[in-house]
């Protein structure tokens, strides 16, 4: 937060249309600061959809009345350049790749601190303060601002923030991070906003209600339906699947094969166009290794770190230990060095866990605190040693 209240700042709020950062836009005028709406246009709408979005006509429509009930200016922004180069192109690459994207993360990487985050500088902004549950703070002792988990843990959304660069924190305002959602729906009465009791938006924006798999035929017609084979763990073919972009790790339904027991997707892979299917047990892994390493509250680990590691959004965290992979005979590592291209990273479960999956997000805490995210790769399986894997 701001640390003095009566040093009158120029704010600029990312406005969705959503109840969260219309309270936002509305704490930081009750502050008495000079606040600026703006809200991202990605060119995207879902006339047919009824979930609400916050790329859409109708979110960009309830930000600009939420700016007009609080007597603020508001501006809209296109970066339908940037959403369709850094996310949607993602998105639909790592499906068509066999891994599992993760837009939000990517979003928040690339759009909000990234395009966002530079516009608003841009044109003189102290702060971007944003609606999302999560907070930023001074720590003293190492003399840096930390990312860390909001106050209401139901709404904590840090596993999506990992990706910020550090450098934006200390001009990055989560004026959400200390409260509940009954609060800030309070709050929103308070203001007289006509988001009070607007819903929550759909979490991938530009996918309508009919899903990924229809996004993805619109957008990359026969490639999504590429046949292959379905095999089991011992190499043996066992049926057709319909296109890797179909399946995820851990998936158990809608397989369309049936060999008598349950059986899991447990690999993909993309040079064979092959779906490796087997019992629940070949969905645990021993660790895995990860890309675009993004140490957001500490410097880079210069030797191994033992931290709670979260694979997906809604795991629990594990314990683990991180390991950044530096070039092989690199005489010594020095304080700053950047990993391997990509920012690789070995990370080594405490105790096996299930369904890691490649293009998820694994995000790294100690107690509250944000330290660092990375991209999964590949996980490592537990038939070999945890700790025999050199680099």
């Amino acid at each position: 937060m701001i640390s003095n209240a009566n040093n009158r700042k120029k704010v600029f709020v990312a406005m969705s249309g959503g109840v969260d950062s219309s309270v936002v836009a509305g704490m930081m005028k009750e502050q008495g600061h000079e606040v600026v709406g703006v809200t991202m246009c990605f060119s995207i709408n879902h006339p047919e959809s009824k979930k609400p979005s916050c790329c859409g006509v109708d979110g960009i429509q309830d930000a600009q009345r939420a700016a007009q009930i609080l007597d603020i200016p508001h501006y809209v922004l296109d970066f339908a350049k940037d959403i369709d180069q850094h996310i949607i192109e993602d998105f639909t690459n790592e499906y068509l790749s066999g891994r599992t994207p993760n837009p939000c993360v990517r979003c928040n990487q690339h759009l909000k601190f990234g395009s966002l985050y530079a516009k608003v500088k841009s044109l003189g902004a102290d702060y971007l303060a944003t609606g999302h549950y999560g907070r930023i703070e001074y720590n003293e002792a190492a003399e840096q601002f930390e990312l860390k988990k909001a106050k209401d843990l139901k709404k904590d959304q840090s596993y999506f923030l990992y990706s910020m660069r550090k450098e934006t924190l200390p001009s990055v305002l989560f004026p959400l991070g200390n409260l509940t959602k009954p609060e800030v729906r309070a709050l929103a009465r308070k203001y007289k906003l006509n988001t009070a009791e607007k819903p929550e938006s759909q979490d991938i924006c530009f996918v309508p209600d009919a899903g990924y798999k229809k996004f993805l035929e619109d957008r990359v017609g026969s490639r999504i339906f590429q046949p292959g084979d379905f095999m089991d763990q011992d190499g043996k073919v066992v049926g057709q699947h319909k296109g890797i972009a179909h399946y995820t790790i851990g998936q158990r339904d809608k397989l369309g094969i049936a060999l008598g027991h349950p059986v899991y997707v447990y690999k993909i892979n993309k040079e064979t166009n092959t779906v490796h299917v087997g019992p629940e047990s070949c969905l645990y892994s021993a660790g895995f290794y990860a890309g675009q390493f993004n140490p957001v509250s500490i410097p880079i680990p210069q030797e191994k770190m033992e931290v709670s590691a979260r694979i997906r959004y809604n795991a629990p965290e594990t314990a683990a230990y991180l390991t950044c992979l530096f070039p092989r005979g690199e005489p010594t590592r020095p304080a700053g060095r950047l990993c391997l291209p990509g920012g690789r990273v070995k990370v080594e479960f405490a105790a096996p866990q299930k369904s890691v999956t490649p293009g998820q997000s694994a995000v790294f805490y100690q107690g509250d605190v944000v330290l660092a995210g990375a991209i999964i790769d590949e996980p490592i399986p537990c038939l070999q040693k945890i700790g025999s894997y050199g680099h």
